[in-house]
This record gives structure tokens, C-alpha cells and sequence, in this order.
């Protein structure tokens, strides 16, 4: 029963999730209905597991090249 238990603190809402992520609410929703974000309807509230957000986060953050760098008027600098 103790495993149910920590599965459910898992899951969290949309709220909840956008807190952990840093985001608005409505940014959140935004990129999970466009499908950026890997999220279930449950009834008709939508839900996300923690460890699929934290692999998500971690899939992206390794997409990002290191060897880009921005300069300071948003325009991708050579590398030297």
C-alpha cells in the first residue's frame, strides 16, 4: 500500500507541475496541448508524473549543444 502511496505524490497536477517546472500555469498547458510536454488526462484534469518530466528535462537538456553560445543581441556566435 506504502508503493500506491508514493506513486500518487508522483503525479501531480497541472498547478503543481508548473510550479516544479518554473513555468506559468498557462504556459504549461500550452506546450502540453501542443505536445512539448508528456502529460495524461485523468477525468478531465490533466496530470504529470515527476519522473517522466525529470527524463523529459534531462532529454533536453542533452539536445542543447554546449558549443553554442549566444551573444549579447540573441544571435548565435561562432565558436572560436
Amino acid at each position: 500500500m506504502s508503493e500506491s502511496r508514493s506513486e500518487s505524490r508522483e503525479v501531480m497536477s497541472l498547478r503543481q507541475a508548473s510550479q516544479y517546472l518554473g513555468v506559468s500555469p498557462d504556459s504549461l498547458y500550452r506546450y502540453i496541448c501542443d505536445g512539448h510536454v508528456p502529460a495524461f488526462k485523468l477525468g478531465n484534469r490533466w496530470k504529470l508524473r515527476k519522473t517522466v518530466l525529470d527524463r523529459w528535462m534531462e532529454q533536453k537538456m542533452r539536445e542543447v549543444r554546449p558549443s553554442r553560445r549566444r551573444n549579447g543581441t540573441g544571435r548565435e556566435r561562432k565558436a572560436s
